[in-house]
């Protein structure tokens, strides 16, 4: 509420000692008492703007609550996850042929639903301390448009969902893995990986005709 202020001067009585107060018109200070109330239409725009600018905060703070869906697995003694909207299939294969002219992270080409395609050894790409494979290759296919490959690992532990908030990007990095293909780690000690900078990854590509 807004209160204007009165101005007044006093002045002794003509009789007495009692003081009358007489409104001093001439006074720079001298306006008429109001109280202003916003009109509806006022009010309305205020509560416009309030709904716009909620509504511009929620999508951030919902996209950092939502639930994010991964296939988590093993590679040398740690846990690895990765987006699970990059990966088409995880299979078990007998043989991985071997390619030459190939950098030492190309493990080799596999035959997989007719298709041919590049296998990478994630532990040699990010220098992950070997571990003896027992079994079958375990084998998790990645794509993103028109670029897929397969990524070698230990053991696949399954597919789950985990909070994006969980997601801790601020964490030094571990060891061997490269900023850009590293999301960040969970409070559960779980290694995000970034699948799609992987697959933009030209380092990683393997000319076809070699692949064939």
């Amino acid at each position: 509420m807004i209160t204007r202020t009165l101005g007044f001067q006093k002045r002794k009585a003509v009789s007495g000692n009692s003081l009358e107060l007489e409104q001093n018109q001439n006074s720079p200070r001298a306006t008429v008492d109001s109280t202003w109330v916003p009109s509806n239409e006022k009010i309305q725009q205020i509560l416009q703007l309030r709904a716009l600018a909620l509504a511009q905060e929620l999508p951030a703070q919902e996209g950092r609550n939502e639930d994010i869906e991964i296939v988590e697995f093993i590679l040398g003694c740690e846990r690895y996850a990765l987006e699970s909207c990059y990966v088409t299939q995880v299979a078990e294969v007998e043989d991985i042929t071997p390619l030459p002219c190939t950098p030492g992270f190309i493990r080799g080409i596999v035959t997989l639903r007719g298709e041919i395609l590049p296998v990478i050894d994630l532990k040699k790409f990010f220098e992950v301390p070997e571990k003896e494979l027992r079994g079958r290759n375990k084998v998790i296919v990645l794509q993103a448009g028109k670029m897929t490959f397969g990524i070698l690992v230990d053991e696949v532990l399954g597919a789950r969902s985990i909070l994006a908030i969980d997601i801790q990007s601020s964490l030094p990095t571990p060891m061997g893995i490269r900023k850009k293909y590293f999301k960040g780690i969970t409070s559960e000690r779980l290694v995000v990986l970034d699948a799609e900078n992987l697959l933009m990854d030209e380092s990683i590509v393997v000319d076809e005709q070699v692949a064939e």
